[in-house]
């Protein structure tokens, strides 16, 4: 890694945590006069949406969402695979009004974020104390059903920073949720933010990260025993369209890219070249085989032509 882009990696770090303090400073006097007119549900919306735009604007990082639409069909618990901080940029763009998200207990003592967090109503979760984290999880669901407001969840529990195309294993703490409360599940899948920002590797680029939101699934029958098969097939799910489809996020390069989005992108290379090389002995023996056709119409014409002279010919022939 050059020197040119370990300055640029620190230099957009630095502006992407001026941003994220000045949003929290923003969230904190937001979520004041929200709560002071009865909105304290639009809080984490209206503070996710700035950061969105700030960092879309300053740091030349969009957000490509895919059926949008089936994140406004609320009540819902929206879950999606954990990667970086670059989850809050997706929040920032996919944040549906109405919405709040689960935090591990110890942001909430984070000055300006926490106190942002604290005052727009997330859920914190002690990581260390299940019964406790499932009670606070358990007391959201009168007001989520209710007020017809959503939860986002990331069940691989942790960010993964992983730079392949894979998610960790699933917890069961949002599938168990959704059977309590009868509330469906909605899947959505978030590209690979590795080729954009991944500090492990310092890298830190602009581009497009896409965010996919899948089919919602409906829990009314859903049994308890029944939740550790459905978190199981969402999880494959979920994995498949990762590999398949979503794939990494798509970079504007001014650092560098982790190894294995680089091998990603030479065997997706090579893989096109062939499939390009398979097509065109094909399209040679189809030019070939017009040509003989076209070749074997004219001599049938001139055969036709020789033996079936026009009328008028035949007409002298016979005066003749």
């Amino acid at each position: 890694m050059g020197f040119i882009s370990k300055v640029v990696f620190w230099t957009k770090s630095v502006i992407a945590v001026t941003i994220l303090s000045s949003c929290a400073i923003y969230g904190v006097l937001a979520s004041i006069a929200c709560i002071i007119i009865g909105k304290k549900h639009l809080t984490q919306w209206t503070t996710a949406r700035c950061f969105y735009n700030a960092m879309s604007i300053l740091m030349g990082i969009k957000v490509k969402l895919i059926n949008g639409e089936r994140l406004n069909d609320l009540p819902a618990i929206f879950i999606s695979n954990h990667q970086s901080e670059m989850d809050i940029l997706m929040l920032g763009r996919t944040f549906p009004p109405g919405c709040t998200v689960t935090a591990k207990k110890q942001l909430k003592w984070v000055p300006f974020l926490g106190w942002f967090m604290s005052l727009s109503g997330t859920l914190f979760l002690d990581r260390s104390n299940r019964e406790k984290a499932i009670k606070v999880l358990n007391d959201s669901l009168a007001t989520l059903k209710k007020e017809k407001r959503a939860i986002w969840i990331f069940p691989e529990g942790t960010r993964s920073y992983s730079t392949k195309l894979e998610m960790k294993d699933f917890k069961k703490g949002a599938f168990h949720l959704a059977q309590q409360g009868k509330i469906q599940i909605v899947p959505v899948v978030v590209s690979n933010t590795s080729s954009i920002y991944h500090p492990r590797s310092r890298v830190f680029n602009r581009g497009t990260i896409t965010v996919k939101v899948l089919e919602p699934i409906n829990t009314d029958n859903l049994k308890k025993e029944d939740v550790p098969e459905l978190c199981e097939k969402v999880f494959k799910m979920m994995n498949e369209e990762l590999k398949k489809n979503v794939g990494y996020s798509e970079p504007i390069v001014d650092t560098v890219l982790p190894a294995d989005v680089i091998a990603y992108n030479a065997s997706k290379s090579l893989s096109q070249d062939g499939q390009e090389q398979e097509t065109q002995p094909l399209e040679a023996a189809a030019h070939d085989v017009e040509e003989t056709a076209d070749d074997h119409e004219s001599i049938h014409s001139a055969e036709s032509d020789a033996t079936n002279p026009e009328p008028t010919e035949r007409t002298s022939l016979l005066k003749a």
